[in-house]
């Protein structure tokens, strides 16, 4: 059964200076436990498309639905995790990642032990009494993650959640998060600019055109690369050479 499913789904703004169609004839499916990334030039849909799985927009023809169900509106089943941490910063670390648990009405007993052994699992234990002030860029990040994860969502959607932070703390997140996601049997949509993350950590890697937004190409990864780490991937043979292919697809759509 597809995770997530898009049928014929165009999507449209109204401005003061007319329509605009930012999405047009999506027609796309992950499967439970796959993470697809997408990929694409500024502009041609890539948020929208995480923006219409997470209930945040309705598309103005078509259909979405996640685990079979048509999409009315946001769902504790899809998480979302964004480029900046969003941590509160008057909230210490134990209390920002029950967050979504509060907003649920599920801040149980157990639900919360869950969260901190989440915590501990991310190599985060000594930090539950601590303010975000007081943590990296990257432990931030982990803890976004442990929030987005206490509240046991069945779909993951990352926009960008590496791209403020230097490289060897991206690579690092890139393993955790893959490792996590395949751990838990997540399902995953990835949008990145970053096509070397997009290969090393993705089953599938989807290119879109703009003016409007459509799907322009997909890419299987290899199995061979699938089974190495992030890191480990991007040294192997066929990744230099899947590297260029989808940068010469993108080059052609600019």
């Amino acid at each position: 059964m597809a995770a997530i499913s898009f049928a014929g789904v165009d999507q449209k703004y109204i401005t003061v200076s007319g329509e605009t169609t930012a999405l047009q004839g999506i027609e796309f499916a992950v499967q439970q436990g796959e993470l697809i990334g997408l990929v694409g030039p500024s502009g041609c849909g890539k948020s929208t498309i995480l923006s219409l799985i997470a209930g945040l927009l309705f598309p103005t023809q078509g259909e979405v639905r996640v685990n079979a169900e048509p999409v009315r509106g946001p769902s504790p089943e899809v998480g979302y995790m964004l480029q900046q941490d969003y941590l509160l910063p008057w909230r210490t670390i134990r209390d920002n990642i029950l967050l979504g648990l509060e907003i649920q009405g599920k801040k149980t007993k157990d639900n919360t032990e869950q969260a901190l052994r989440l915590l501990s699992e991310m190599g985060l234990k000594d930090t539950a009494d601590k303010y975000p002030h007081q943590l990296s860029g990257g432990m931030r990040q982990r803890v976004a993650l442990v929030r987005t994860l206490a509240a046991n969502p069945k779909v993951i959607l990352l926009d960008e959640p590496f791209s403020a932070l230097d490289y060897q703390i991206k690579l690092q997140l890139e393993d955790l998060i893959q490792n996590t996601l395949k751990a838990k049997g997540l399902t995953g949509v990835l949008v990145t600019h970053d096509l070397g993350e997009a290969i090393a950590m993705c089953d599938r890697v989807i290119v879109m055109g703009k003016n409007p937004g459509t799907l322009k190409s997909t890419y299987i990864i290899p199995e061979e690369i699938r089974e190495l780490s992030p890191f480990e991937a991007r040294e192997h043979v066929e990744f230099h050479a899947l590297f260029r292919d989808v940068w010469g697809d993108l080059q052609d759509e600019d």
